[in-house]
């Protein structure tokens, strides 16, 4: 009995064993497979790890990476290969790959191959396309995109008879030979091509079942779109990107009577919709989108197209009627954006209700001026609206349209901000809207409180936006259970209450609460909410003592409460090198004591900000904050010289160190801050000469050491800067990003184009902010007004020599301050160059000579100031902006003449004056001090000199009486003589 069970056993080990090999892959396959594993290993293939499943010991295949290698279920043979991107790394470049066509010939029931992205070149010689095709007879779709095959493998594509699906695109065609005898092929895929127009025309007319093309920014003719009129069996034609520089014919295109899908967006279209537009009676799908199309879209023939759901139309210069009367018959209509174009009034007599139920509607940004029209009032026919945008439009004094909420129950993403709605408080419907995500009101006029009951009536909320508005209160008690919500932004509003902690969701990644009024201690739980990515307390009224020893949860990016009344000393916690922060922002508050070197040492850390505050000691030392680009210590107490670690700061964009007591000098290394664009170092105490190494500063933008003991002449090297615009200077921009797209499909469905996805990015409202100071009157500057923003000021030092001439040169140059230093000579001839400067301060010198009279040719020039000079001559014309400056701008000249100044140049200038002996060659006085000086001296000299000798000659100290006796004689005759006449003549 046990021999008998023995062998059963045994039986049923070999059948099992029998019935897994019959259901593994061919060995000819599997070898091959192996093969190619072996083929890009010998070329060290960067991708090569993704194929490390592929086991010889395993002799399944089917089972070794369902992503790359499909089997067909009955035969076991291989009917998909997915080798993409094996022999790619997109940080560095990799080696050329010839095809080995013999590797894939065993795998005859292959129906798709893809070998896209794989730096392949051509073929080994005889192992080719041509080989390929001849193994291949069940290939129905081949993926060769981003390689870099030329005209030589277009000829050897023509055998591959039972292909379906072609993609070329991104490879390196010129085309010189075009694509025969794919007779099969439905689907062809040439985007990023420069092909001859005849030879892509002869090509395509040689393709019979040919449905689908993509030709998106490939090189092509505007004739192009008149030339294909007789590919009657095309249904989708896709030509986004395609410089066309033209208008739409009237011919050609429009004979696509099969037609579904056209996608013509960014081709630099211009003109009007051709009437002949009309004619595509199948078309479902029109993008023609970012263009420069013109007309009244009432008058196009759009509203032919009956079969139409898709419509997109948005960035060009179209004029859209707000009833949209023109498309009310197009029952299909699902889809219509045409935002960036200009809504206007539309005609009474237009039909009221559509035929047509939209999913998603989108016209932001389509009022210039404030719309007398008022709101689109169509939707309120509208009852399967899923996504709503007007933003940025004037609807001014329209009451928010709470309506949206009660008709369309499936609504899921609703952006109005900078809408210009009315309410107080924001009017919730009566029932719950449970598919709403989305609520974006930023930039409204909404009063009042954030309605109790928000939750139960919104409960699948996720992202809230109500920044800028007049909200009061606080925030509803609910949100701290709703889970759902992940984005809130409720800052610059008047919301006034203690913040309490479970009034907040755990769920959160991004809190901003920024400019409103919350009060009382920082909630301390809050910082350990282990989501949270961003956090913005700043602009309200936290105040007390912050614990030195607390810390953030590790998933912070950006941790904001500048602008409180939060003190004590900075919490060492926050740097901690275990968190991947970007952003640290504690300024303008009472933090004192000395900067913790973690704040430094943080790994990632970008921005900086712990200006406005009593902090103390001196710079960090022994710091690797490699990927610091902001620094902003200003208005603090530190003291020391610059610290030499920030020679490691190659990243800096800003270092801001102003208004603090710093000495020494500008340290030698300085030009290691090869991407530094603004460099603050006003109000300190530093010393020394200007170092050459600053002129190589090629990113220099705005450079402010005023205010400091600088002293030596100023070089003339600084006019090799280029002061180029930049964005990086102006606003602190994040990677971060979530996207808004949960409703794609469900809207869309298989269509091919489709919404642009909205992405919730952090809004981070850091503004790079700088204080310049001309003529005594502080200007400060941020955000988009530092883009093109470029600014020397030397101010208030001690640099003496003239000013170089080569700074005319500094021709981008906004603003120029070189007052209270001891500069002499003349004012430079070539700054009227600097065409593009607003304010000019030489004031406080000694510059001497006439002002230039080309400096009227400054017709930007807002601030100009020479006085307490000695400058001479004429002053310069009241003309252009010089037409504008008063008599402060000249001031403490004496020897100035001519408007707004009092003295007139007649008499200054007179000829029959005899030009004074101490008149130098330049055409101004000498110097006024020196002339006080020396005259002085003489006549003390020639007074004791006489004293002496009367004192040492009695004969001369006699008849120095004498003479001066004779002279009171002299006048008491004059006197007695004269007296007695001068009264008769009074009587």
């Amino acid at each position: 009995m046990k021999m008998r069970q023995m062998w059963v056993w045994m039986l049923l080990m070999a059948l099992s064993f029998v019935n897994d090999r019959s259901h593994c892959c061919l060995d000819e396959e599997r070898i091959s497979l192996l093969e190619i594993k072996a083929w890009f290993n010998h070329a060290g293939a960067p991708g090569s790890k993704y194929l490390e499943g592929w086991d010889k010991e395993d002799f399944n295949c089917c089972n070794w990476d369902p992503h790359r290698v499909v089997c067909d279920n009955t035969t076991n043979r291989v009917i998909e290969l997915q080798l993409s991107s094996v022999n790619y790394d997109g940080l560095k470049a990799v080696e050329d790959l010839d095809l080995n066509a013999s590797l894939f010939l065993p795998f005859i029931e292959l129906e798709i191959l893809d070998l896209s992205v794989n730096q392949l070149v051509g073929g080994l010689k005889n192992q080719g396309f041509q080989v390929l095709a001849s193994g291949l007879r069940n290939l129905k779709e081949l993926y060769l995109r981003y390689n870099k095959f030329n005209n030589n493998i277009l000829s050897s594509l023509n055998g591959f008879s039972t292909l379906k699906s072609l993609d070329l695109s991104d490879n390196m065609f010129t085309g010189s030979t075009g694509l025969n005898g794919l007779r099969k092929l439905e689907t062809l895929n040439l985007e990023y091509t420069d092909f001859k127009e005849s030879i892509l025309i002869g090509s395509l007319g040689a393709l019979p079942c040919l449905e689908e093309v993509f030709l998106d920014y490939s090189s092509l003719p505007a004739s192009f779109l008149r030339s294909i009129g007789h590919l009657s069996t095309l249904k989708v034609l896709s030509l986004a990107g395609v410089d066309f520089n033209s208008t739409l014919p009237a011919q050609g295109w429009c004979e696509l009577k099969n037609l579904e899908q056209l996608c013509l967006s960014g081709t630099n279209l211009k003109g009007v919709l051709p009437p002949c537009l009309g004619n595509l009676s199948s078309l479902q799908v029109l993008d023609v989108s970012y263009n420069q199309l013109e007309g009244n879209i009432a008058f196009s023939h759009l509203s032919h197209l009956t079969q139409l759901e898709y419509l997109e139309v948005s960035n060009n210069y179209f004029q859209v009627p707000i009833s949209f009367g023109s498309f009310m018959n197009l029952s299909n209509l699902k889809f219509f954006a045409c935002d960036n174009n200009e809504l206007i009034a539309a005609p009474s007599f237009q039909p009221l209700v559509p035929k047509f139920q939209l999913r998603a509607f989108s016209a932001s940004n389509c009022t210039p001026k404030p719309l007398k029209a008022g709101f689109p009032n169509f939707l309120q026919s509208q009852h399967d609206l899923m996504f709503v945008d007007l933003s940025h439009n004037k609807f001014v004094g329209e009451p928010f349209p709470s309506w949206l909420f009660e008709n369309n129950k499936k609504l899921n993403q609703l952006y109005l901000r900078d809408t210009s709605f009315t309410g107080s408080p924001l009017q919730l419907p009566q029932h719950p809207t449970p598919n709403l995500q989305t609520i974006d009101m930023t930039g409204n006029s909404i009063h009042g409180q954030i309605a109790r009951n928000i939750c139960s009536i919104f409960p699948s909320l996720k992202n809230f936006m109500m920044a800028n508005n007049s909200l009061t209160g606080c925030i509803p008690p609910c949100f701290g259970n709703m889970s759902s919500l992940t984005y809130l932004d409720l800052s610059n509003n008047h919301m006034s209450c203690e913040l309490l902690e479970h009034n907040l969701p755990t769920s959160l990644w991004f809190l901003k609460l920024s400019n409103n009024n919350f009060k009382g201690r920082l909630p301390l739980s809050m910082l350990n909410m282990t989501g949270l990515h961003y956090l913005f307390l700043d602009g309200n009224i936290f105040a007390g003592q912050v614990s030195g020893t607390f810390s953030l949860a590790s998933s912070f990016m950006w941790f904001d409460i500048s602008n409180n009344l939060l003190s004590g000393m900075l919490p060492r916690g926050i740097g901690n090198s275990s968190i991947s922060l970007q952003g640290i922002d504690l300024s303008r508050n009472h933090f004192e004591g000395t900067i913790p070197i973690e704040y430094f040492n943080s790994s990632g850390l970008e921005f900086l900000d712990l200006s406005e505050n009593n902090l103390s000691g001196s710079l960090p030392l022994g710091f690797h904050a490699s990927d610091l680009r902001y620094v902003h210590l200003y208005r603090n107490q530190l003291s020391g010289p610059l610290a030499y670690d920030f020679y490691n700061l190659s990243l800096l964009v800003t270092l801001d160190l102003g208004d603090n007591n710093l000495t020494g000098p500008i340290p030698n290394w300085i030009d290691s801050l090869s991407e530094l664009s603004i460099f603050v170092l006003k109000s300190n105490q530093f010393n020394g000469i200007l170092p050459h190494q600053l002129c190589l500063l090629r990113k220099l933008s705005i450079l402010d050491l005023s205010e400091n003991n600088f002293s030596g002449l100023l070089p003339s090297c600084l006019s090799n800067l280029n002061f180029t615009a930049s964005d990086e200077k102006t606003w602190v921009y994040t990677s971060t990003k979530s996207e808004d797209d949960g409703i794609r499909k469900d809207i869309f469905g298989n269509v091919a184009f489709y919404l642009d996805t909205k992405y919730l990015s952090p809004e981070i409202s850091v503004k790079i902010s700088v204080e310049l100071t001309l003529k005594k009157i502080f200007y400060t500057y941020e955000g988009d007004n530092l883009r093109y923003l470029s600014a020397v000021d030397l101010s208030c030092n001690r640099f003496t020599g003239e000013i170089p001439t080569e700074w005319g040169k500094l021709s981008g140059i906004y603003s120029l301050n070189l007052s209270q230093n001891n500069l002499n000579g003349l004012i430079p001839s070539s700054f009227s160059n600097l065409k593009q400067i607003e304010g000019l301060d030489l004031s406080h010198n000694n510059l001497n000579g006439r002002i230039p009279a080309q400096l009227v040719e400054l017709t930007f020039l807002e601030v100009f100031n020479v006085s307490y000079n000695n400058l001479s001559g004429r002053t310069p014309e009241m003309k252009n902006q010089f037409g504008t400056f008063d008599e402060s701008s000249y001031k403490g000249n004496p020897l100035l003449c001519g408007p707004p100044l009092q003295n007139s140049c007649d008499k200054t200038e007179s000829p029959s004056v005899r030009v004074p002996n101490d008149f130098n060659g330049d055409g101004g006085f000498i110097e006024m001090d020196i002339f006080y000086a020396s005259f002085g001296a003489c006549y003390i000299t020639v007074v004791l000199t006489i004293a002496a000798v009367l004192c040492i000659y009695p004969h001369w100290r006699r008849r120095w009486f004498y003479f001066i006796e004779e002279c009171i004689d002299t006048c008491c005759c004059f006197l007695a003589i004269n007296f007695p006449k001068l009264s008769r003549f009074r009587t």
